[in-house]
């Protein structure tokens, strides 16, 4: 973590420019495999309970990712106004919006966690699953949910230590967080036999305890520099103003993702479980984009809070390059590897002919994908986050419709399709999202970075 004035001002030019990247990007993409580790624990231990109960993780935990992804902007909108603060040489401003972001996300937690407790038969019911189903997916909801306070209290504190350019401790609670939660299911599943339940409670308390492990890392530096850890209103209004924007851009995200679903979900079960696999390593390669990304937000904050304007675009193109390139290697593995993924995850030899075909669609956009993901990046870090918002809302009007099109050319009078017709409009479906959709960003978002607009935006709404 930062410490105080003193943090020596990383060197933005050449190889020690890579270095400062790297330096951020490879502890932020070990923290971002981590979590992940926590839905993979409780689907290994639950899955020897019975396929009701998988079955009911696997809702339940779908629920609960979907809820936490929608409050990400607690850690990008404190990650770009701490590292500005930083830049400036006011860390005590920075660790203060840091403050603000964990009390704001204890209190949205405590609200989520309440709704999804007291509703989690309703929201269960939502979903129309088998009897035999329901009782575990709503066991599993209202027992993990009261962990949603420490995820995005994680969240918060999250940022604000990126945004001190501290990527490591992250990282580190991460993978502690992710082995405590296999050693507390262990106890509470097989040990105590609460089944299911005890899964939830299990991960409820390790994202507990890492939520208290990041506030007191923030705690001390804040005491360093005197700064009052009380919340106030102002701040709490602030940091929601903040985040808002962010809030809008990711349900933009999420009703592409949804759309993307739906536009396969009615071609048939090919189509539906190929696209499952598709899906699945565009995520994988994902991580290691919005690693980058999160380097970005980080270092792109820190120097447009030094002001100065030719170090900050020499930023923006060696970022830019890093992404592209990235972007490249992983578009060249997932179409030299596509003839093989598919067997991870079924034998079906029509579902491996639909996956291998699509994610030659899914690697041929992988630098596009580099790219979007380097240009959100910056823009985060900029705190330009209005027009993030309004860009999002953009890319969802030639995507929409684009989706429409497909699903009426392929899906007319009702017939089912047939295996080469879901194969096919998976495809497009694919070279909509990867093209369209992505496209759609990738110019709404390099257009507004090629100016100087942007680096300015943040500063005065902070």
């Amino acid at each position: 973590m930062a410490e105080g004035s003193s943090k020596p001002e990383p060197k933005l030019e050449g190889s020690a420019l890579n270095r400062e990247i790297l330096k951020l990007a490879l502890p932020a993409l070990g923290a971002l495999l981590a979590e992940p580790l926590f839905t993979t624990i409780d689907s290994a231990m639950v899955g020897h309970l019975g396929t009701e109960q998988l079955a009911g993780l696997a809702l339940s935990s779908t629920i609960l990712m979907t809820v936490v992804g929608l409050f990400i902007f607690l850690a990008y909108s404190t990650t770009s106004i701490t590292s500005r603060a930083l830049g400036a040489g006011k860390l005590a401003d920075g660790l203060r919006a840091g403050v603000e972001a964990i009390w704001l996300a204890a209190i949205l937690g405590l609200i989520t966690a309440s709704a999804l407790i007291f509703g989690a038969k309703w929201i269960v019911g939502w979903f129309n699953v088998e009897d035999s189903v329901a009782p575990h997916a709503i066991a599993y909801l209202q027992y993990s949910a009261p962990g949603l306070v420490g995820m995005l209290i994680v969240l918060a504190a999250t940022g604000t230590l990126r945004g001190l350019l501290d990527a490591k401790t992250p990282l580190y609670v991460a993978t502690a967080g992710a082995a405590g939660n296999a050693a507390l299911n262990a106890v509470l599943i097989y040990g105590l036999n609460m089944g299911i339940a005890g899964s939830g409670l299990g991960t409820a308390i390790a994202q507990t305890l890492m939520g208290i492990a990041l506030v007191i890392v923030v705690a001390r530096g804040a005491r360093r520099e005197k700064v009052d850890w009380r919340p106030s209103f102002g701040g709490l209004i602030g940091a929601t103003q903040a985040g808002f924007p962010l809030l809008v851009r990711t349900l933009t995200l999420r009703i592409a993702i949804l759309a993307t679903v739906a536009a396969v979900s009615g071609a048939g079960a090919v189509a539906l479980a190929a696209h499952q696999v598709v899906n699945t390593v565009w995520n994988f390669a994902a991580y290691a984009l919005d690693a980058l990304g999160i380097s970005a937000q980080s270092l792109i904050g820190y120097s447009i809070g030094t002001k100065n304007e030719d170090r900050t675009h020499a930023l923006v193109r060696r970022i830019t390059i890093w992404g592209v390139g990235t972007g490249a290697v992983l578009g060249l593995i997932i179409i030299l590897a596509s003839p093989l993924l598919p067997w991870i995850f079924g034998t079906d030899p029509n579902m491996h002919a639909a996956a291998m075909r699509a994610l030659w669609v899914a690697g041929a956009f992988q630098m596009l994908a580099g790219f979007v993901f380097m240009m959100d990046g910056l823009l985060i870090g900029a705190g330009d986050n209005r027009y993030l918002a309004i860009a999002g809302l953009l890319t969802l009007i030639p995507y929409l419709p684009a989706l429409w099109a497909i699903v009426k050319i392929f899906q007319t009078g009702g017939a089912s399709l047939t295996v080469a017709d879901q194969t096919t409009l998976l495809i497009w479906v694919w070279v909509a999202f990867a093209g369209v959709f992505m496209g759609a960003r990738a110019i709404t978002t390099g257009l507004r970075a090629r100016g100087t607009k942007w680096m300015y935006t943040g500063s005065k709404t902070a």
